[in-house]
């Protein structure tokens, strides 16, 4: 591991350089992962991805079935530690074994993420001593599956505004739960709920264990109608008068909230983690239908806009997956380190995935939106077969669409994600204003016309990523000192200050993966690597001019619009243009030459 002054923490990397050697990368899986990886693999190719139709002629009992059989082989329990009957794995191997069982049906990838997420880890993270011997064996090994009850008609994005109600008894030995939950996702066949209902008139909701007897008040709804994941169980739950132990209460009163949001960070790295399988997928199917598709006597993978498709869509997995592993071994280190401090199994994993809740935000939305653009890209290159529901990719483009709401939705990501890094730096724990003060002067200095050398492999990507920084800092520093608290209420502003910095992390992350992998095994090797590496940077340098325009021209006019637009220009500007069809070209090349997403 890494000494703790390597380790930056959440936010910083938008304040500080991170060198490569300090990145864990998809390369860098131990043996037991890569054992792991394999495992789960061959599980789900057997088990799962023969039987799609299955799913999507929503055979619930078949989800169960996988899902029991998932637990037999310990996938359930990945996070869970050994005491309680888990395999104890830290959270790069959770990420992927997340990763490799959701790829062949967002069905299976909603029950897995759902009862191993917020379904178990509430306990094992919040519940006590007693509450964990009693149920989280039974939740590790798939014997009792979980479900998280949040979402109520009126309280969607607003979490804390549900209307549960939960009534102590008279003799105080047990809470009366009474309301109304929707779009609970394994419903149909959970043995206990997670629960959040409010007391009496507390500020913040409360946490509950409720084991799922219908003889206690609870009713299900009937199986929801929807667009995707047909095979995964969702239903309304109705709680009236629902006897609740006192002893079930999930950490203290009040405190439901709390968990709610921290099992939401954890939930949105894990959906990130949850959509790199499938695009990896999506692109294979896609390859090999395109090299045996003809058209014109000629494989239509050999034309050119079938080669940029599958170069963006391989491009945008490869960073995705960079982006989630940084990430993921980010939060292992910071977790690591509180063990060491003493802290609790509990509060080490709390506050790790804590510190990095900001790169989770990011990685929710980008990852997401890039696995629905893959899909749709694969429906494409599939043509009028694509349309069909026989072929994978109609499902796939289905599945994916939830990716975007689920763990709070894209638009709440990305205010969250700016949100949280500005109150960082409030805390101290980042500083913005120092660096963001550092490129308003800049801004009116006098620009450095030197020829720099960028002979060497990403070295003009490396400049134009802090250029990318210099933006952020430019537009969301003047910004925070334009409105300073009443900043949030700019939510379009925001919104686009998140998508400058969510493409500099993506790209960073890249970067980084790349120039680790040619100290390590040459150029020669990361060819399509390096390709990819400076398609996107050239892809998110164009995103950003866009966004950045936008901001500044919101909240800035005059002179200062002209400055900020001219400093725009110059941290934005290639010297030396890449040729972005012959990188789309290597790039294709080498998938059509593996017959897959190879990288």
């Amino acid at each position: 591991m890494s000494e703790e002054k390597d380790i930056l923490r959440g936010g910083q990397f938008i304040v500080k350089e991170t060198l490569a050697e300090n990145v864990f990368t998809p390369e860098d899986f131990t043996e037991e992962q890569l054992m792991m990886k394999e495992a789960v693999t061959e599980f789900v190719d057997r088990e799962v991805w023969p039987h799609k139709d299955r799913f999507e002629k929503k055979d619930y009992a078949f989800t169960e079935e996988v899902m029991r059989k998932a637990g037999e082989l310990g996938f359930l329990g990945i996070a869970v530690p050994e005491e309680y009957d888990g395999l104890g794995m830290g959270f790069v191997s959770t990420m992927l074994v997340c990763d490799y069982i959701s790829g062949a049906t967002g069905s299976l990838a909603t029950a897995f993420g759902a009862h191993t997420g917020i379904g178990t880890m509430p306990i094992t993270l919040y519940g006590t001593e007693e509450q964990k011997k009693k149920y989280v064996p039974k939740l590790a090994t798939g014997e009792w599956f979980g479900a998280y009850c949040l979402t109520e008609p009126g309280a969607g994005s607003d979490a804390n505004s549900g209307k549960t109600k939960a009534v102590l008894s008279d003799d105080g030995k047990y809470y009366n739960i009474s309301g109304q939950k929707m779009w609970i996702s394994n419903a149909g066949f959970c043995s206990v709920f997670i629960v959040f209902a409010r007391i009496e008139d507390d500020k913040n909701i409360t946490g509950f264990i409720v084991e799922n007897d219908p003889s206690n008040g609870i009713t299900l709804g009937e199986e929801e109608h929807k667009l995707g994941i047909h095979a995964s169980s969702t239903r309304q739950v109705f709680f009236s008068d629902t006897k609740v132990p006192v002893e079930n209460m999930l950490s203290e009163r009040g405190n439901g909230f709390k968990i709610a949001m921290n099992a939401l960070n954890v939930g949105r790295i894990k959906l990130a983690a949850a959509c790199l399988d499938a695009q990896r997928r999506v692109i294979t199917s896609a390859t090999k239908y395109a090299a045996e598709r003809i058209q014109f006597k000629t494989p239509i993978i050999k034309f050119g806009a079938i080669r940029q498709k599958l170069a963006e869509m391989a491009t945008n997995c490869y960073v995705d997956e960079s982006a989630a592993y940084r990430a993921a071994k980010d939060i292992e280190n910071r977790i690591e380190i509180r063990l060491a401090e003493g802290s609790s199994h509990q509060d080490a994993e709390l506050k790790g995935v804590e510190e990095f809740a900001i790169e989770c935000s990011i990685l929710k939305v980008a990852v997401s939106e890039d696995t629905q653009d893959c899909t749709d890209e694969g429906i494409q290159i599939y043509g009028g077969m694509g349309f069909s529901a026989d072929t994978p990719m109609e499902s796939a483009w289905r599945d994916a669409r939830i990716s975007r709401i689920y763990e709070g939705t894209n638009e709440i990501n990305r205010m969250l994600s700016v949100g949280m890094l500005v109150k960082k730096a409030f805390k101290g724990h980042v500083d913005l204003m120092g660096p963001a003060m550092a490129v308003a002067d800049e801004l009116t200095g006098i620009p450095s016309f030197d020829t720099p050398d960028y002979s060497a492999p990403l070295s003009q990507e490396k400049a134009l990523l802090k250029g990318m920084k210099k933006v952020f800092l430019m537009v969301a520093g003047s910004a925070a000192q334009k409105y300073g608290t009443e900043l949030e209420e700019h939510q379009q502003l925001l919104m686009a200050a998140s998508d400058i910095l969510i493409e500099i992390y993506m790209a960073e992350s890249a970067i980084l993966r790349t120039e680790k992998n040619i100290a390590r095994t040459g150029v020669e090797s990361q060819k399509a690597q390096i390709a990819m590496t400076e398609l996107y940077v050239f892809n998110a340098i164009e995103h950003i001019t866009t966004k950045a325009k936008e901001g500044i021209a919101s909240f800035a006019e005059g002179d200062e619009q002209r400055m900020m637009l001219m400093g725009l220009k110059r941290f934005t500007k290639y010297q030396q243009m890449p040729n972005i069809v012959g990188l789309r070209n290597i790039i294709a090349d080498q998938i059509d030459a593996e017959n897959e997403y190879c990288f």
